[in-house]
């Protein structure tokens, strides 16, 4: 099915091409120097990425997240105690790493601070760890998380948009940023409770059309904390006649108990 409304086609591969060597050119005259120990020459240098605290497999096949090497047989295990009580709209979720550290601070200055160049390299590690991390590696069509047209125009951009696009280029696989929408302004998840987190996305999004029906659709976030957001966008995109969606997040909060 083509899809037309909101939907970001794959580039051709000359425009690709044409595309990396602008990259290039503008890199050779501004050199950028990594966000976090500001050593020139990439974004994110290679040093803070090792940094990095990636989630690592065996993880939950619902959640993503690791699941416990204590408990006898651990290779049997394919849902986590909370997955197996917790009903979900979402058909699977991962994350690429924790929110901390470099990460975390990458992450901050990609938000609000207008560095809209890190997409690329971020986008780019998730793409090389999704066939990692995936139950199920085979979607049709890739869908950021939208903000508010509010938020966004204060903001300029949407920070999922921009990693959902750098990701439709690197799968090779269309991105709809038109059909989900945000109907109204939800207060800001930070600081929020879990249960003040579900309340404050309920009912916050809708499909614009029924463009998707039938298809696998990744939904695309750059932060995970309750999965309250992915939860409710999940539930928009069922009612629209979505088929499956797994949500993959740049980060994910370190859940309590696997702190150190």
């Amino acid at each position: 099915m083509t899809i037309q409304t909101g939907s970001v086609p794959t580039a051709p591969p000359v425009l690709v091409w044409l595309r990396k060597l602008g990259d290039a050119a503008v890199d050779l005259l501004f050199p950028p120097r990594c966000v976090i120990c500001h050593r020139l020459g990439a974004w994110l240098c290679a040093a803070c990425i090792e940094e990095i605290e990636f989630i690592q497999p065996p993880v939950c096949t619902h959640c993503g997240l690791p699941l416990e090497t204590s408990i006898p047989n651990p290779g049997t295990r394919t849902l986590c105690d909370r997955c197996q009580h917790t009903p979900s709209a979402l058909d699977a979720q991962r994350s690429l790493a924790y929110h901390g550290g470099p990460l975390r601070a990458a992450i901050h200055e990609f938000k609000y601070r207008d560095l809209r160049s890190l997409a690329v390299p971020l986008a780019r590690l998730m793409a090389a760890r999704w066939a990692t991390l995936a139950p199920c590696p085979d979607f049709g069509t890739i869908v950021p998380v939208p903000l508010h047209p509010r938020r966004q125009r204060e903001r300029g951009y949407n920070q999922a948009a921009l990693l959902a696009r750098e990701l439709g280029t690197c799968f090779a696989k269309p991105v709809d940023e038109g059909v989900l929408v945000r109907t109204r302004a939800t207060a800001p998840q930070v600081g929020l409770s879990p249960v003040d987190r579900q309340h404050n996305v309920q009912g916050a999004f809708r499909c614009t059309s029924d463009d998707l029906s039938g298809m696998h659709v990744l939904l695309v976030d750059d932060v995970c904390t309750t999965g309250s957001t992915l939860e409710s966008a999940c539930l928009a995109l069922r009612e629209a006649g979505v088929t499956s969606v797994q949500a993959y997040t740049l980060a994910r909060a370190k859940p309590s108990g696997l702190e150190p």
